[in-house]
């Protein structure tokens, strides 16, 4: 993995994503950023996401409301929280500034999970072309940032997309099919998908949207 301390703009974020680098700040308090890009890149296929039949129930039984965009700054505030077991966090005041500037652009967008009317869960990532760049996400209930993820496949589904890059592969994005493939293959992948046809679909048809969550479900259980 190799890092290189630059000056960082909404512009120069963007070429670096199509680049396939991405910034990330040492800690929470750091003044610095850093460009990232590491030999083996965490990818969640679109075509290959698992959906487990318990999360679809909690998906389709309105334990939650879903939205998208209704509060970025919210959820990447939440995203930077410390919680037990990550007391420190890579989103500093820097990348907040830069990712709420790319999300007024319409290049940044958050999916959010609520309960009660409160904020209990989301995510959020860069779009460029057909590709998705996540960068983190929270959770405050349980299951509250796996339907985030659920719905934000979905719509990337709905929209055309073909690549949702996760950066690292975690055991909690393991189960839902997230792997990692050389830097090369990405970088392969990134170019096509850059300049897919693609659309942010923030409301999608509550139909199509169903259709869609109930498909990666069947498809789940056809693989298994």
């Amino acid at each position: 993995m190799s890092r290189r301390h630059v000056e960082v703009t909404p512009e120069l974020m963007l070429r670096a994503y199509r680049a396939g680098l991405f910034p990330m700040a040492e800690t929470r308090q750091g003044d610095r950023l850093y460009w990232l890009d590491p030999e083996q890149r965490g990818v969640l296929p679109l075509d290959g996401f698992h959906l487990p039949r318990r999360l679809h129930r909690t998906v389709t039984d309105a334990t939650y409301e879903v939205t998208a965009d209704r509060d970025f700054a919210g959820v990447i505030a939440a995203c930077a929280e410390s919680r037990p077991g990550r007391e420190d966090t890579w989103i500093n005041a820097d990348i907040e500034r830069l990712f709420l500037t790319l999300h007024r652009q319409g290049h940044a967008h958050s999916i959010e999970t609520y309960a009660g009317g409160a904020l209990v869960g989301g995510l959020y990532g860069v779009v460029l072309g057909g590709a998705y760049f996540g960068e983190s996400m929270f959770s405050r209930a349980r299951d509250a940032s796996k339907v985030a993820l659920v719905h934000l496949v979905a719509r990337l589904r709905l929209g055309g997309f073909t690549l949702l890059d996760t950066q690292f592969v975690t055991a909690h994005l393991a189960q839902f099919g997230a792997r990692e493939i050389p830097r090369g293959q990405y970088r392969a992948m990134l170019e096509q998908a850059a300049i897919a046809p693609a659309r942010w679909i923030a409301t999608p048809d509550p139909v199509m949207l169903r259709a869609e969550i109930d498909h990666l479900a069947a498809a789940s259980r056809t693989r298994s």
